[in-house]
């Protein structure tokens, strides 16, 4: 009995860690907690598997490294950095029809803002 509860609780932390890194993988280029949901991910799956420690561990010192890297740049350097993550969160709504929904629930007739995907 022991070892189907130990096999239902790992199976439960793989089936919850997984989940939460996968949403935190798909909001990793939009502005907020993109890189804190990977990182709870990840120890949530450290609890019973040691490579997602280390997968943990790595991550986190590259995410450092690249945090002071980036804070090192210059300006205009930091600056493009914000304007492609922009351009990258503004193209993502614009494909999956966020723009053509707000489009449609005001009628606002804006038909070019509709993605070309749907």
């Amino acid at each position: 009995m022991d070892k189907i509860k130990r096999d239902s609780k790992r199976l439960l932390i793989a089936v919850v860690g997984f989940a939460v890194l996968v949403a935190g993988i798909v909001m990793i280029p939009y502005p907020g907690p993109g890189w804190l949901v990977v990182f709870a991910g990840l120890a949530i799956l450290a609890r019973e598997f040691t490579w997602a420690q280390n997968v943990l561990d790595y991550a986190k010192n590259k995410y450092d490294a690249w945090q002071n890297w980036l804070n090192k740049q210059p300006t205009a350097l930091r600056a493009f950095f914000w304007a492609a993550t922009a351009i990258i969160v503004i193209l993502t709504i614009w494909l999956l029809n966020g723009y053509g929904l707000i489009n449609r629930w005001l009628s606002l007739g804006q038909d070019w803002v509709d993605s070309p995907l749907f």
